[in-house]
């Protein structure tokens, strides 16, 4: 299985988060999954590649050149596509991936995320994307669409989007896909 990953790139994230990325790397390793990725340096995308790799387990990073331009190029994997523009980035990462995986992250996995939903709403994917809401960091998030709910503004649906609240739950979901 391809897995895709939104995650932060920052160094300044909390080592709470990193541990559950670096879980998460280790299981897709383990388990002969490929990592599919950003392919930037730093942060929990850093966290997540580096336990893959350690494991021995097959790296897909998608990069923009902007990225590469500024130095932030991971060397560690073993295909690295290079694109212009992130919405070429966002575009790939969702053609090589069979599910996708939401660790926290800023802006960018905002981003990520909420078109890999709403494209996979409009048919042009079949992706599930698996929220993992580490110490509540996405509760707002999932307030504000349980608003939208409400307000009959816009829907998900729960094949679409799935939360969890840790890195074992996200797991055992990514088990059962495996049947």
């Amino acid at each position: 299985m391809n897995i895709a990953v939104f995650c932060a790139s920052s160094d300044l994230v909390s080592e709470r988060f990193k541990l559950q990325a670096r879980s998460l790397g280790v299981w897709i390793a383990q388990n002969e999954h490929t990592l599919v990725y950003g392919g930037a340096t730093g942060g929990l995308m850093d966290a997540v590649a580096q336990a893959v790799r350690e494991e021995g387990g097959y790296i897909v990073g998608i990069v923009p050149q902007n990225v590469i331009d500024k130095g932030r190029k991971s060397d560690i994997c073993d295909e690295l596509l290079c694109v212009e523009t992130l919405a070429e980035r966002k575009e790939l990462l969702k053609d090589y991936s069979d599910v996708c995986v939401v660790l926290p992250g800023g802006f960018g996995t905002f981003d990520e995320m909420f078109d890999t939903i709403s494209s996979a709403m409009l048919g042009y994917n079949e992706l599930q994307v698996i929220l993992v809401n580490v110490d509540g960091y996405y509760d707002g998030i999932l307030q504000q669409i349980r608003r939208m709910q409400e307000e009959q503004l816009g829907y998900i649906r729960t094949s679409r989007l799935c939360v969890c609240n840790s890195v074992e739950e996200c797991v055992s979901i990514l088990e059962k896909k495996e049947e």
